[in-house]
């Protein structure tokens, strides 16, 4: 197996120079919203000025070719064509989008994982109550994550109406075995739903061999786009079922007959009429970026700052690396015996370190599980550096001594 290549001393200088908060600021918040680079927020900022000059429906009008352009770009960027993607607010408006199409009776069955995203498993509550649908999460794997195992067997005697699954957690490090679990819905007919916010723009993604039916992403994480954006990848199968949102509108379709539509033919039929088109913009923009450093590049790079994190921050008594599984990403979740994360966050960023949290509540079984109430999440990317993470230590190692 190759070994990586180090980024050199020019490239980091080159990401950072493109990321204006890096020259004031230590940013190791990506997993919740990563500092853009300069020539995504010049797309955005542009837009915004042609809007102002000429008026909305005319800029859009003006760069309807950027448009299409941002969707190759995003469609690239996951290894689809562009009819199968729709740009939408948001990954959990992604994934409502994408339960929506579904009709759904008292017991059928979804399953899911211990690790999913809250508002994902909320949502899945939400269709238990009102339909009577039944929620079956698969066993996990003694080192973490989904058991394939036993997502094959509750395939097997459940008969499912689709599998919904987290790729990496909002809360924890551990990247699932959603290739695995993708083979296992394919080869058996069962719709795959994807939440792979945490892993576009991370790490490399690739629809085909996953075998997903729905991916659903946000522009802000990792993929280093614009808060207020996201998009939907659904499968050629999906639209040529006849899979549709719940609630389209004159956008996604098109009313034909007093009593008729037609939905339109590509994904966009999961999309609204109204978009902030300076973020579709921007979003493209942030996925191109990505294509031209690289994921394999960024992947590695993420890969190498989170291992020297984890070993930095389990030297600091009183913290506790939480993350499991036998592959881990890029965020690193860190339990503090006698102090609660929050705290730790506001005392962090006081010395201009940006992280962030996890309640109990942003996956109730999986923290019960660590015994964890709270976690500090810290999370690295491609243009963070060794120096940063060891500010951040020393931080924490002061605000836990404190």
């Amino acid at each position: 197996m190759r070994k990586p290549t180090p980024a050199s001393t020019e490239q980091i200088e080159k990401w950072r120079d493109e990321t204006p908060g890096c020259s004031h600021r230590i940013h190791l918040n990506n997993a919740g919203a990563a500092l853009m680079p300069q020539p995504v927020i010049d797309t955005i900022q542009a837009h915004f000025t042609l809007e102002n000059q000429i008026g909305g429906y005319e800029a859009a009008d003006a760069v309807s070719d950027q448009i299409e352009n941002a969707y190759v770009s995003v469609a690239g960027l996951v290894g689809a064509l562009p009819k199968n993607i729709a740009m939408v607010g948001n990954a959990t408006i992604a994934t409502f989008l994408a339960l929506s199409s579904f009709d759904y009776g008292p017991g059928d069955v979804i399953i899911t994982t211990n690790v999913d995203y809250s508002s994902n498993q909320i949502m899945l509550l939400n269709l238990a109550q009102r339909f009577g649908v039944k929620i079956h999460r698969a066993a996990d794997l003694p080192e973490g994550g989904a058991d394939p195992d036993s997502v094959r067997q509750l395939v097997r005697d459940h008969n499912p109406k689709l599998l919904l699954m987290s790729w990496i957690p909002t809360h924890s490090g551990l990247v699932q075995d959603a290739v695995s679990v993708g083979q296992i819905c394919r080869d058996s007919g069962v719709p795959f739903l994807l939440d792979a916010c945490q892993a576009v723009g991370q790490i490399p993604v690739d629809v085909e061999e996953l075998n997903v039916d729905f991916l659903a992403a946000t522009s802000r994480k990792f993929l280093r786009g614009p808060r207020g954006m996201g998009f939907l990848y659904v499968s050629n199968q999906m639209l040529n079922q006849g899979k549709a949102p719940l609630f389209p509108d004159t956008h996604g379709a098109r009313w034909s007959d007093v009593n008729e539509f037609e939905l339109a033919q590509s994904a966009r039929r999961f999309e609204n009429w109204e978009f902030p088109v300076a973020l579709q913009l921007g979003m493209g923009r942030a996925a191109e970026y990505a294509a031209e450093v690289g994921l394999k590049r960024i992947s590695e790079r993420n890969a190498m700052l989170a291992d020297y994190a984890r070993n930095k921050i389990a030297a600091i008594k009183g913290a506790r690396i939480l993350d499991s599984g036998s592959q881990q990403s890029a965020i690193v979740s860190v339990g503090l015996n006698h102090a609660d994360a929050e705290r730790a966050v506001d005392a962090l960023r006081l010395q201009k370190v940006n992280t962030s949290s996890a309640s109990r509540s942003a996956s109730v079984i999986d923290m019960d599980a660590k015994q964890a109430r709270s976690i500090l999440r810290i999370s690295s990317h491609y243009y963070n550096t060794r120096k940063e993470i060891d500010k951040c230590a020393d931080a924490l190692w002061e605000f836990l001594k404190s």
